[in-house]
């Protein structure tokens, strides 16, 4: 079973994440997927000792701790330096994928996405070796 930690401030994204990843399309691929959820970056900065993560997806804009931060603290950790990250916000322009991915992040995915490119970004990610792969989804994603 994959263990997925989302960061997240919105409820009905945080929700929207989860029943992707927990869905039967999803979980049938990777047997199975728990999800487990940070409201913010402090709240995930407290989550990741306690267990190991197959996948981190964050937020870049979060109060207290802002996912670009989180993504900083993940790269220098030993623990989870490289776990595969995808980068899901409503900064979409050139230049903010490009500063997602050189703080270390995997993968960007412009928000409104569709569930299929969730999945799909997620698929890439944890089928990858970690570390390794650096990809942005278009700009604009569906509803």
């Amino acid at each position: 079973m994959r263990r997925v930690l989302v960061v997240e401030d919105s409820i009905s994204a945080r929700a929207f994440v989860r029943a992707v990843l927990e869905s039967p399309e999803f979980g049938a691929g990777q047997g199975g997927c728990e999800v487990v959820e940070a409201s913010c970056g402090f709240d995930a900065m407290r989550l990741l000792p306690r267990s190991p993560y197959d996948l981190i997806i964050t937020d870049i804009n979060m109060p207290d701790i802002n996912g670009l931060e989180l993504i900083r603290f993940i790269r220098k950790s030993a623990h989870h330096g490289a776990t595969p990250l995808l980068i899901i916000s409503t900064l979409h322009t050139k230049q903010d994928v490009q500063r997602g991915l050189a703080l270390g992040a995997n993968a960007y995915l412009a928000k409104p996405f569709t569930p299929e490119q969730l999945r799909s970004a997620c698929e890439r990610l944890l089928g990858a070796s970690p570390g390794t792969r650096r990809s942005s989804e278009p700009p604009s994603g569906g509803a």
